[in-house]
């Protein structure tokens, strides 16, 4: 599973999301960016941003 967190990139912001792969949760980000964010271009650099921060929550924690 693959989980990204917003306020990673946006301060303050609580949204998160999950999904099986990172392009259904890029698709979901950006989306939350449009809807909720009111951003009408969703720039190449902003989704390689939200693809360094997205985890996979499957991995085990490391000590």
């Amino acid at each position: 599973m693959k989980r990204f967190e917003s306020g990673t990139l946006i301060p303050g912001s609580t949204w998160h999301t999950e999904a099986d792969n990172e392009a259904e949760v890029v698709r979901r980000a950006v989306e939350n960016l449009r809807n909720l964010h009111g951003e009408t271009e969703i720039r190449p650099d902003m989704i390689e941003r939200i693809k360094q921060r997205i985890v996979d929550t499957d991995a085990p924690a490391r000590p």
